[in-house]
């Protein structure tokens, strides 16, 4: 059997909500019908498919790949959050995860939208991740669409600082405005840098043929209707899971755009104990057992 050539690491599913028709088990038959070794599941600001996604991959001898889609605060435009996506690399990285995600509902809600705020991503609390730039929509690609080269070099320096030797460039061509001229500055920076790029494909659906369903849900998360020629396109119709044949022409000037998103899904190893109660240690006086001291709490009401 031929060596993989490409590995899916930024897919949103249904559980997205707002902008993904991807269900998990037409993801992990098309994935097993592609011979796909390995897909990663990276869903808006949430985990909440990760048990299903988990287990329907195992079931269909897919490499589970755990992650989110994460939306960090804009000082400049808080309404147009940056993009990160961030992969799990081992256990330790799924409980950071876990924290930063709580946090954004917790303490980083903007107009009901759950964010990350910058300084919360430190080296600390993101030990164990992986992270990739967001293509055009992450804080690189904006400074890079505007031309402002010196800002995206010191925000790659940030970054990397916080992911060493976890952090890559995120290249995506799905057709929209922008991505091409991003892709471009993306490898030269890379190139100055020395850091390493990835091929995404943004995928927010299956088949080529769904993207009017998708865009059916986009509208009805919108308000807006179909035919509204006013409304934003923030999608193309070539955000579906491409197969590895289609992503290798896609990138056949980038090899190692594809190369590396092997890499990344070899790097990223979650090992989850699914079907037990885990509850949290909670204290209790010395010389009591928790049975006894829950039976004392209860009875005094």
């Amino acid at each position: 059997m031929s060596p993989p050539r490409f590995v899916h690491l930024h897919v949103h599913t249904e559980y997205s909500l707002v902008d993904s028709t991807v269900r998990i088990p037409a993801l992990m038959a098309r994935c097993a019908t592609e011979r796909m070794p390995a897909v990663a599941l990276t869903d808006q600001n949430n985990v909440f498919g990760l048990v299903k996604f988990y287990r329907k991959a195992l079931a269909a001898g897919v490499k589970p790949l755990v992650g989110v889609d994460l939306r960090i605060y804009n000082d400049d435009e808080p309404a147009r959050p940056y993009k990160l996506v961030l992969l799990v690399q081992d256990n330790d990285g799924y409980r950071n995860l876990s924290k930063l995600v709580t946090q954004s509902y917790i303490e980083g809600q903007y107009r009901g939208e759950a964010m990350v705020r910058r300084e919360w991503l430190t080296a600390k609390s993101c030990d164990g991740l992986i992270a990739l730039s967001g293509g055009l929509h992450g804080d690189i690609g904006h400074a890079l669409h505007a031309k402002h080269d010196d800002q995206a070099r010191s925000l790659l320096d940030g970054w990397c600082d916080v992911f060493p030797n976890r952090f890559y460039l995120e290249l995506v061509r799905t057709g929209r405005s922008g991505e091409e001229q991003c892709v471009r500055a993306s490898l030269a920076l890379a190139s100055e840098t020395g850091t390493p790029v990835v091929a995404t494909n943004d995928v927010r659906f299956i088949e080529p043929g769904d993207f009017n369903a998708h865009e059916a849900r986009v509208c009805i998360h919108e308000g807006r209707v179909l035919a509204d020629a006013e409304r934003p396109r923030n999608y193309s119709a070539q955000q579906y899971l491409r197969s590895a044949d289609e992503m290798a022409e896609l990138f056949a000037d980038v090899p190692e755009a594809l190369a590396n998103s092997v890499e990344i899904a070899k790097r990223c190893n979650l090992d989850l104990k699914l079907g037990g109660s885990v509850l949290p240690a909670f204290p209790i006086p010395q010389g009591q057992d928790e049975a006894a001291y829950l039976e004392t709490q209860a009875r005094r009401g």
